[in-house]
């Protein structure tokens, strides 16, 4: 067997059908961007390994994968996207004072070879609305977020929200060191109550405020339900977390998107540069979340601007499984048509292939020969996902060969055209 013709763990290739769905959802969600303004840029595909480095990424060291260039300097391919797009705004736009929306629509790299059937290469969607660190800003993100899980077709899917600036909050009144503060934050992120509760047994806190860090992992559910956690401290900043979420909430109401909502106090996303909202979309079957995002204040400024930021993620290949799983088809654009003909009809049949063409036609111009029969071409049609096989008979003059009876239809390249300038209007 020839080993060349696999791919590595960890990567696949996408055809035929997969690959066009793959396409018609990833333009749908683009133009979604675009509807709220969002201009989109793009970021190279690898960058120097400091730009996702300890804080500033969303993946470990050892999860990167790396590699070294003409000057020694190491290099790394993006694990993320988001700190390759704060890098760039601190560059081109390092003076501009207004809000910022840009897009972005790639692949990301996480050497995820030990996680078995976790793709090592993924395409990511999202948008950052950059220098606006209003409760409006983090509303329009998770907004988009929804509309675009809507617009694709899933269903029974949750927004998890949460706001990691009421952990900190409590932590304020622990007199926990960084490190103590940084192991909690993983052990309630994976909702590891035992192991929670064992750390504070080492520790000699108010019976109060142990009793509110125990239940931080339970703290999820309506908006109603998360207002009766303000109860619970008197810490300022923990009370304005909740506060900035009921906020967002009544704004996700005028959006029409809060029935897919929920809240989580114990979310705190494992990405270490989210300073405030943080949210993850969760559907049946899935194991891992299919979109997430969140407020990172200060990630920008490590790159020479101070601004605020908000932003989300889409993961393309884990929303069309999800898809899948539910059997929700992706609309791909119109099939393409397939033209024959005879070796004598070269200059007619590209003449005729150009108009329709031009005319908004998707369409494969292909000699027929003769050692080939009908049946070959219509098999041929039907493994490419071809409808409709025409065959040229004279100049502007067509037969439309039904696949199945080989029988024909006459046609006209006029006929075509006025059919899909019909279509278009």
């Amino acid at each position: 067997m020839n080993r060349l013709i696999h791919t590595p763990e960890g990567v696949r290739d996408y055809y035929n059908q997969e690959c066009a769905r793959n396409m018609a959802l990833g333009n749908m969600i683009d133009h979604l961007f675009l509807s709220y303004g969002y201009r989109f840029i793009q970021t190279p595909t690898f960058e120097f390994f400091d730009v996702f480095n300890k804080e500033r990424g969303s993946a470990r060291s050892q999860e990167m994968y790396k590699f070294f260039d003409n000057h020694n300097d190491t290099l790394v391919l993006r694990p993320d996207i988001t700190p390759s797009v704060a890098r760039a705004i601190s560059k081109y736009y390092l003076n501009e004072d207004m809000p910022l929306r840009l897009a972005y629509h790639g692949n990301v790299f996480t050497n995820a070879i030990s996680y078995r059937g976790k793709l090592a290469e993924m395409t990511h969607l999202g948008c950052e609305l950059v220098g606006d660190q209003t409760t409006e800003s983090d509303a329009e993100v998770i907004s988009i977020t929804i509309e675009a899980l809507r617009q694709s077709g899933l269903k029974d899917f949750q927004v998890e929200i949460g706001n990691i600036e009421f952990f900190y909050g409590i932590m304020e009144e622990s007199g926990f060191s960084e490190e103590e503060i940084s192991d909690l934050h993983d052990l309630i992120e994976n909702k590891n109550y035992f192991a929670i509760e064992g750390l504070l047994n080492q520790k000699e806190i108010p019976a109060t405020l142990k009793d509110v860090i125990l239940k931080l992992p339970q703290m999820y559910g309506s908006i109603d339900k998360i207002r009766e956690f303000k109860n619970l401290t008197r810490n300022e900043k923990a009370i304005h977390a909740i506060e900035r979420l009921e906020k967002i909430y009544s704004l996700l109401c005028a959006y029409h998107m809060n029935d897919h909502v929920t809240f989580d106090l114990g979310l705190l996303s494992a990405y270490k540069y989210y300073t405030g909202v943080v949210f993850q979309a969760f559907t049946f079957g899935m194991g891992d979340f299919i979109a997430s995002g969140g407020r990172y204040d200060h990630l920008v400024e490590q790159f020479g601007k101070n601004t605020p930021a908000v932003g989300c993620s889409i993961k393309l290949e884990l929303l069309l499984l999800a898809l899948s799983r539910q059997n929700v088809t992706v609309p791909t654009d119109p099939e393409p048509m397939l033209l024959l003909y005879d070796r004598s009809q070269k200059k007619d049949a590209i003449e005729a292939a150009s108009a329709l063409r031009n005319a908004g036609h998707r369409l494969t111009l292909m000699r027929k020969f003769d050692e080939r029969t009908m049946k070959d071409y219509a098999e041929y049609a039907k493994r490419n996902n071809i409808t409709e096989i025409f065959r040229l008979a004279g100049p502007g003059a067509l037969e439309k060969i039904d696949p199945v009876t080989g029988g024909c239809r006459p046609y006209s390249v006029a006929e075509l055209i006025s059919a899909k300038m019909t279509e278009l209007r």
